[in-house]
């Protein structure tokens, strides 16, 4: 099958016929630095990426990009948010898990190796480009499983009913594959986020307020002035859910500020407040994004920042509370729900207030390994504390001084002594002995406990 660039017209060939399938929809041209002609070495292979599928599933969409080698072989160049695995067709393990038995997080045995289920989802190919190996348009549903073990990559695709097809591969980053003929950021800006030939201002079609989207990243956006959610994934922004009126939140990050970390210059698209399902503790996280490198995570919380990234290569697991990566050794210690509160600006998927995850920390000294998993996806993402000192180095002028409590036990406590100094003034005056002593004591004991009351306030330890 073959998409032609320009008019879109789908051609279809087969051992005794050439098939019109009518016209093809337009890729959604995205952050990604591949496209058609992307070149590189897997190993000591050559391939040329010379077609890819889109496919979009109720939080956001991937692409599938296929891969033709010099020596004839094909493979697949899966690219979802920065993250890549390339994975080659392979003998089906003889007994196949049943597509709605998985669940992600749990272990599973395929030819030979123990991975651990990933992802598990339905999706729709919404748009083709170039040539592909099989016959695909709008409306086509993919039913696909991946797997994981280290950098060990499995995917099964059940899409068709009578024969499911297993693709065996390792998760890659482009360095490693020096992928060459790669798009530069001048023109991911000038695609990104459109279709060929449509350019348009994004304004909020909740409140006409103007949007701020960064071009190829925005899959959603959380309007800052009305709160309506508006979808930008399509050729149009749509509203997709009634902006309710929210409590403001205060961030201590704004929104499109920029920061430069180890050299590369990072813009932060969207904030979240999160909380656990219990209520018990809240935090923010700030999404941010360089061209050409994978998003990066800043979390604040009552005990300092952190910087965490999602891991192309897990760690070694076993299940429960036990997990090693890079020679440290990480042990369980907390286990709680998630719950989002409140979120603004851009994402690369669909944020939902209430959305909910279960997540597990292990900790190797100050670095955490984070295990997160909802009913379609389970992932892991490494975190290592970050000094305020260096966040205000990363985003100069942009962070804004946290509020702290107004003390008011301490301005209680403050006037009910200067009452009692007012009022034992003369006595005080007059008085012989050990009076004094007697008065500085009472007004340290009215004192000194609203001091702490105040602290623990503050979450002061």
């Amino acid at each position: 099958m073959a998409v032609c660039e320009f008019c879109k017209t789908t051609v279809l060939k087969d051992a005794t016929s050439v098939q019109n399938l009518g016209t093809m929809s337009d890729v959604l041209e995205d952050y990604s630095p591949l496209q058609i002609g992307t070149s590189g070495q897997f190993g000591q292979r050559s391939f040329s990426l010379i077609g890819r599928i889109q496919l979009q599933y109720d939080a956001g969409f991937w692409n599938e990009w296929y891969a033709l080698f010099d020596d004839g072989a094909a493979g697949w160049l899966s690219d979802a948010s920065g993250q890549y695995a390339l994975t080659f067709l392979a003998p089906a393990p003889r007994e196949a898990p049943l597509f709605d038995k998985l669940a992600p997080g749990r272990p599973i045995v395929m030819l030979g190796k123990t991975y651990t289920t990933s992802d598990v989802r339905t999706a729709r190919c919404t748009a083709g480009q170039g040539e592909l190996p099989f016959k695909v348009g709008p409306g086509w549903e993919a039913r696909v499983a991946d797997f994981r073990s280290g950098d060990r990559f499995l995917s099964i695709d059940y899409s068709d009913a009578q024969v499911t097809r297993t693709y065996v591969g390792q998760a890659v980053d482009l360095k490693t594959l020096k992928a060459q003929l790669l798009r530069d950021t001048s023109q991911i800006a000038d695609a990104a986020g459109r279709f060929h030939g449509k350019v348009s201002a994004l304004t909020c079609p909740s409140c006409g307020a103007p949007v701020k989207v960064v071009s190829g990243i925005t899959i959603q956006v959380l309007c800052p002035s009305c709160h309506a959610t508006v979808d930008t994934a399509g050729s149009a922004a749509a509203v997709l859910a009634a902006g309710a009126a929210v409590e403001a939140v205060r961030f201590t990050l704004t929104l499109g500020s920029e920061a430069t970390i180890n050299g590369a210059r990072y813009t932060l698209l969207g904030t979240m407040r999160r909380s656990e399902t219990d209520g018990s503790s809240s935090w923010s996280e700030y999404l941010l994004y360089s061209p050409g490198r994978n998003f990066l995570w800043l979390v604040e919380t009552d005990e300092g920042w952190q910087r965490a990234e999602v891991l192309d290569r897990w760690p070694t697991w076993d299940g429960a509370g036990f997990a090693s990566l890079d020679g440290a050794s990480f042990n369980k210690v907390s286990e709680y729900g998630s719950r989002v509160l409140f979120a603004a600006g851009s994402f690369n998927w669909r944020v939902r207030v209430g959305d909910e995850v279960r997540v597990t920390e292990y900790a190797s000294g100050s670095s955490r390994l984070a295990a997160e998993i909802t009913a379609e996806e389970f992932t892991w993402s490494r975190a290592t504390p970050v000094p305020l000192d260096q966040v205000r180095a990363w985003f100069g002028g942009h962070v804004h001084a946290v509020e702290q409590p107004h003390p008011k036990y301490v301005d209680l406590a403050r006037r009910i002594v200067i009452v009692v100094l007012a009022v034992n003034a003369i006595p005080l005056l007059l008085s012989t002995g050990n009076t004094l002593a007697y008065v500085l004591f009472g007004a340290a004991a009215i004192y000194l406990p609203a001091y702490f009351l105040d602290r623990l306030d503050t979450g002061e330890r």
